[in-house]
């Protein structure tokens, strides 16, 4: 992987036998790194990095990308979480991040399992229609038609992940996202998008699915971030019966990956510590997490 130094590579197999690489770093109580759509494990390299001083931090390189496995016919969220699981069980390893559509894989290991800590940085949730996915028609044509920077536009212009939205701006960043360093990556990332997306629009919801999860759970965004990936944290954070979520200023959707991975390393291991502190990290007993206005409830191990 491009710009990794030191990292350990693994191939882990999952359930249905395809390979999941993935790329570690540190020492100590594992955390495993669930990245976002058109990302690589190398992008969260920063961040590994910043935690690996007390942990051995996992990122999996998700499906269709590096030598991980393709996402094949069958391909789900449900996939990408046996892929997850897998990780867990063969590192050992209890506590879990996830950002983008990472962090929606994230929270659904977390309806399989209960694990020690959760924490997502905007996940791609959907909550009465608020994932606005009309453009991924559009999206798909284009990209099946090869008209490759067209469709990084439509993409962009989408999600509204950049400030800009003149669609002259939007086509020449697409041409040096698609052409410049780490171009050929982006590219290869790209026929990933559309089921990863539908997979989101599959799942809307009004949220109450996500009161299954029983860990303790840390939801992140951005200031900068659009609304429609921030508004639905404090809705989910209403929703889990072990919750808190914090907006971070200054921060956009990138801050895991690329603008501020230090940030978010320390957001995370601040509420691995508080977890300590209070005693969720006990495999043994009946642990108890905290709510929004530090009400304790219950939370059972499975």
């Amino acid at each position: 992987m491009s710009g990794v130094r030191n990292g350990r590579r693994d191939v882990v197999v999952a359930d249905d036998g395809a390979a999941i690489e993935v790329l570690s770093f540190g020492a100590g109580p594992g955390l495993v790194v669930i990245p976002g759509n058109n990302r690589r494990a190398h992008h969260y390299e920063a961040l590994a990095r910043g935690l690996a001083g007390a942990h051995t931090v996992h990122v999996i390189e998700r499906r269709g990308r590096g030598a991980s496995g393709p996402q094949g016919p069958s391909y789900g969220v449900d996939t990408e979480v046996d892929d997850a699981v897998a990780v867990m069980e063969h590192t050992g390893t209890r506590m879990v991040f996830g950002h983008s559509y990472g962090g929606l894989v994230a929270l659904h290991v977390g309806l399989r399992r209960t694990v020690d800590a959760l924490v997502v940085y905007e996940p791609g949730v959907s909550i009465g229609g608020s994932f606005d996915a009309s453009w991924l028609e559009v999206f798909t044509r284009q990209l099946g038609d090869r008209r490759q920077v067209a469709a990084m536009a439509t993409f962009l212009k989408g999600t509204g992940l950049l400030p800009f939205r003149t669609s002259p701006l939007l086509w020449a960043i697409s041409l040096l996202m698609l052409r410049g360093p780490g171009g050929h990556e982006t590219r290869a990332m790209m026929p990933t998008t559309p089921a990863e997306i539908a997979e989101i629009v599959r799942l809307d919801s009004d949220g109450s699915r996500y009161a299954g999860i029983a860990s303790r759970t840390l939801l992140l965004g951005g200031e900068k971030s659009p609304a429609y990936l921030t508004g639905v944290l404090p809705q989910l954070a209403t929703i889990l019966p072990s919750a808190e979520y914090t907006i971070l200023p200054g921060l956009d959707h990138n801050a895991p990956d690329e603008n501020a991975a230090d940030v978010i390393a320390q957001q995370i291991r601040l509420h691995l510590v508080r977890g300590e502190r209070h005693g969720y990290v006990d495999h043994e007993s009946v642990e108890y997490g905290v709510h929004l206005a530090d009400e304790r409830v219950p939370i059972h191990r499975d």
